[in-house]
């Protein structure tokens, strides 16, 4: 488990070398030049660098900058004023206390920062159930409630949607966001996780490990648990979207230059 409340994240303190790493270059003149010596170093790489900047100070700029009370109206816009500091609470550089600390700091009213907190409450959760159920996070923790069986979805990614060529300009753009940049926004996750897991009939599980290849933020408590709920393998009930619903969140970005407008698959929900 991750530190404590309130306590150093684990990153920040003295850590023996790894062996080995003495002959890492670890000094670069530019954000430039570390990209090529990492795409040199590991040429099967599976994207490019990610544009999101790590470390402790990189946090804390996130952490002033953040407007937790606008987080909590916009956020299920993919243009809101969400945080980016799901990445550094995940590695531990930046603490679910801080985040919370600051919230509170920042409101005028507690209720005002709500939405926020509860988002901190539930990876705590996630993270919870994972310190109980440990390897049963990847096992489905109750029935589908879709009236199919496990056995009737398919085991595997298909190419179409690894490789964001669907034709769907929503679902593909947001594979591209998850291989090039280790980062999907939470609500293009669930309509992602949806269209694989209800539209595809994919197994979440199969969902769940392309996510934790690339997510920067990805763990396999907050990850699967998430899929689970989508699923309906967590929850009471599969979670579904529509065509309406994505493109009032989306504010229209990818319909109407999608190639499939005119034979949109989420014009109606799947199972009916």
């Amino acid at each position: 488990m991750g530190a404590r409340l309130g306590e150093r994240p684990l990153l920040q303190r003295a850590l023996p070398p790894v062996p080995g790493s003495e002959s890492v270059k670890r000094d670069f003149a530019s954000r430039a030049e570390l990209a090529g010596y990492l795409a040199a170093q590991f040429p099967d790489l599976p994207g490019p660098v990610s544009p999101i900047r790590g470390g402790r100070a990189e946090a804390e700029l996130k952490l002033s900058d953040s407007d937790p009370a606008a987080y909590g109206f916009s956020r299920n816009y993919l243009d809101s004023k969400v945080t980016g500091l799901s990445p550094y609470i995940r590695h531990g550089v930046l603490l679910l206390a801080e985040a919370r600390d600051h919230a509170f700091a920042m409101a005028a009213h507690p209720f005002h920062v709500s939405k926020f907190i509860a988002e901190l409450a539930w990876r705590d959760y996630w993270q919870r159930l994972y310190w109980e159920w440990g390897a049963g996070v990847w096992e489905d923790r109750e029935a589908y409630k879709t009236g199919l069986e496990s056995a009737d979805y398919a085991d595997e990614i298909p190419d179409d949607v690894r490789e964001g060529r669907t034709g769907l300009a929503c679902m593909d753009a947001f594979a591209s966001d998850l291989t090039d940049t280790g980062y999907v926004h939470n609500h293009a996750r669930m309509w992602h996780a949806a269209y694989i897991v209800h539209w595809r009939r994919v197994k979440w599980q199969a969902g769940a490990r392309w996510y934790l290849e690339h997510l920067l933020d990805g763990d396999a408590a907050s990850n699967n648990l998430s899929w689970q709920w989508v699923a309906s393998t967590f929850s009471h009930r599969p979670y579904l979207f529509d065509r309406a619903n994505l493109e009032k969140y989306t504010k229209g970005r990818f319909c109407s230059g999608c190639p499939a407008r005119e034979r949109c698959p989420f014009e109606r929900r799947p199972y009916d």
